[in-house]
């Protein structure tokens, strides 16, 4: 990731406050849940902004249903390790509860209850179920 200005890693953390999701997602059947980033917006120069700004991430354009009534709508997606980072660096400046939280139980769980060989003892898959559930009742 490029490096950010205090003022760009704030305004990053106020989109994802005001138009994003800090979500577990699974991106493969046989895998847990990962860490996933998402920002939907209609301007798509504000999405490139972010990801020249990160150097990461995908950017999707959404379906419209209804062109005559609705914009067009993409979403900015940050996956794995990546999402852990920007997490860490926002984390200071978000301001609605329900996102600091699940942004504090990844930056601080998730990687002690997933294992890098993704082979799991009877006692971290038990950690790991723990902690997906936990990260779920965050309301």
């Amino acid at each position: 990731m490029n490096s950010l200005t205090s003022e760009e890693t704030a305004y990053i953390a106020g989109i994802i406050d005001g138009e994003g999701s800090i979500m577990l997602i699974k991106f493969h059947n046989n895998q847990f849940p990962a860490p996933c980033i998402s920002i939907s917006s209609t301007s798509m120069e504000l999405l490139k902004w972010i990801k020249h700004k990160l150097n990461t991430g995908t950017i999707k354009s959404k379906r419209n249903y209804n062109p005559d009534k609705h914009k067009n709508s993409y979403t900015y997606e940050l996956k794995y390790n990546d999402a852990i980072e920007l997490l860490t660096w926002i984390y200071p400046y978000l301001i609605i509860n329900e996102k600091k939280e699940r942004a504090i139980i990844i930056i601080n769980e998730y990687k002690k209850v997933t294992p890098r060989n993704g082979r799991y003892s009877k006692e971290m898959l038990q950690a790991k179920e723990l902690f997906y559930e936990r990260f779920m009742k965050i309301r």
